[in-house]
């Protein structure tokens, strides 16, 4: 069976599609994604604007064609954070009904939580020692503190980069009282996971597609220029080389990132903001070993759906 997995984020609209070779394995045939933006200008006052909704609705048509070839026979949508908290995301979700057929799943940050875990489990080796996973999107972030044996804690704060932006709307560069204002807000909005790290502390972060396959991206492109990115799934990032990329990007303008060699420029606008969300849990937290990972909430989709969970 051939699966299509539609996962509506705040700023991209990711599509993956696969087909079941098992009873519970399958394989990747497409990838892509769409930056619709769905938070952009509304998201803290809880609304979808018309036109952020009509971008998602055209990156929903566009994903469709995409599909055809493939001749899926199911068809998954996950809402997260913008569709969510927004005051009309049920609007949204009749729209991409009664336009593209699309029925969407919206659904709370714990369940996206589970499906960012059920998605890193596949292929990082997660041990007796407990580890921090942590996911970045544009409205929420998911942090999931857990070990071999399943999630010991989670919980979804709206703490995502398009709210952080458009909250702070920093400088250009940012200035570095901008960036302790931001630390300061992130360090109080954060208290549950502090209360959280007292029960059950952890050295290892993995960080979880969007932003850190940025940043990962970006430290290969100079420490390991040979390989290929699109062939691996987890890739151990040196704290050292996170904050080397972290000082260049407290320094650089707009244009200067866009110049940056494997810089997603659909991230351009947001990524120094999820560096100093990285750089404050690394420091905050006493993080030694970082990894990033591929697989995240769409593959945790994929995983539920095999197991007839979801």
């Amino acid at each position: 069976m051939r699966i299509a997995i539609l996962d509506l984020g705040t700023n991209t609209i990711n599509l993956l599609i696969v087909e079941q070779d098992g009873q519970e394995s399958y394989q990747i045939l497409h990838e892509s994604k769409y930056p619709a933006k769905l938070g952009k200008g509304g998201i803290n006052d809880r609304k979808i604007l018309p036109e952020a909704m009509d971008r998602g609705i055209l990156a929903l048509k566009t994903h469709q064609k995409t599909m055809e070839p493939y001749h899926v026979e199911k068809v998954v949508c996950i809402a997260t954070a913008a569709i969510r908290s927004a005051s009309n995301g049920q609007e949204f979700v009749q729209k991409a009904k009664d336009e593209c057929g699309l029925d969407i799943n919206v659904i709370d940050g714990q369940k996206e939580a589970q499906l960012i875990f059920d998605g890193v489990k596949q292929v990082v080796p997660i041990g007796d020692e407990r580890v921090m996973i942590l996911d970045i999107g544009g409205g929420s972030n998911e942090f999931i503190i857990a070990n071999k044996n399943g999630v010991l804690w989670k919980h979804s704060f709206d703490l995502g980069m398009a709210r952080l932006l458009d909250r702070f709307q920093p400088s250009d560069p940012i200035s570095e009282q901008e960036v302790m204002e931001v630390e300061k807000y992130i360090k109080k909005e954060l208290a549950l996971l502090y209360e959280a790290f007292e029960k059950y502390p952890c050295e290892t972060l993995i960080g979880s597609s969007g932003s850190f396959d940025t940043i990962a991206g970006m430290i290969a492109a100079i420490h390991h220029p040979h390989l290929d990115m699109k062939k691996i799934l987890t890739y151990h990032v040196p704290l050292n080389f996170v904050e080397e990329l972290h000082q260049k990007f407290l320094k650089s303008t707009h244009a200067e990132r866009e110049k940056m060699e494997r810089m997603d420029l659909h991230r351009v606008e947001m990524i120094v903001l999820a560096s100093i969300f990285i750089n404050f849990i690394v420091h905050e937290f006493n993080i030694k070993t970082f990894w990033q990972c591929a697989f995240a909430l769409k593959e945790g989709t994929i995983y539920q759906i095999l197991r007839n969970k979801l």
